[in-house]
C-alpha cells in the first residue's frame, strides 16, 4: 500500500477533504443517540432480523442493536454478552476511521491493491460466518444475546 500526497487544489482544502469522515462520524452518533433514546431490547423496537424470523438461528448482527445500546448506557458486559463481534469491530472500525481522518486531514491517498482488498473481505466474511455458526450451536449458547 502507497500513501501519495493529493496536489493542493482549491476545491481540496482541508475542509472539503475531512467533509467525508466528519459526515460519517456524525451519522454514527445520530444513529447512538436513536439507539440510546429508543431501547433495542423491547422486542420489536427496531423491527426483526430477516434471518431470524425466516430460519430461527442468530446472524452475526444479531444482538448488535443491543450492544451499542448497552455500550451507551456504559455497561460493557452487557454489550458483550448481546454481540461480541459488534463490541470487538468497534475499536477497529474508530481506529480505521481516524486514519481515514488523518490522511484527509494531510491530503493523502492511499491506493490498495485489488488483491489485498479481496483478501481483507474474505478473512472477514470468514470471520462473520463462523462467529454466526458457533453462536448457534450448543457449544456456543454463550455468545447468543
Amino acid at each position: 500500500m502507497t500513501a501519495v500526497r493529493v496536489p493542493a487544489h482549491p476545491r481540496t482544502g482541508r475542509l472539503h477533504r475531512v467533509q467525508g469522515p466528519v459526515l460519517l462520524a456524525g451519522a454514527v452518533l445520530l444513529a447512538s443517540v436513536a439507539l440510546h433514546l429508543r431501547d433495542p431490547h423491547q422486542s420489536g423496537s427496531w423491527g426483526f432480523c430477516p434471518w431470524l424470523v425466516l430460519t430461527g438461528t442468530q446472524c452475526p448482527g444479531c444482538g448488535g442493536l443491543r450492544a451499542v445500546n448497552d455500550l451507551t448506557n456504559g455497561d460493557f458486559a452487557a454489550a458483550a454478552s448481546s454481540n461480541l463481534l459488534v463490541v470487538a469491530a468497534i475499536p477497529v472500525a474508530v481506529l480505521l476511521w481516524g486514519r481515514w481522518l488523518r490522511d484527509s486531514w494531510r491530503g493523502v491517498t492511499r491506493h490498495v491493491s485489488t488483491r489485498r482488498a479481496l483478501v481483507w473481505c474474505a478473512l472477514l466474511v470468514v470471520l462473520a460466518v463462523g462467529f454466526a455458526v458457533l453462536r448457534n450451536l450448543p457449544v456456543g449458547t454463550w455468545l447468543l444475546a
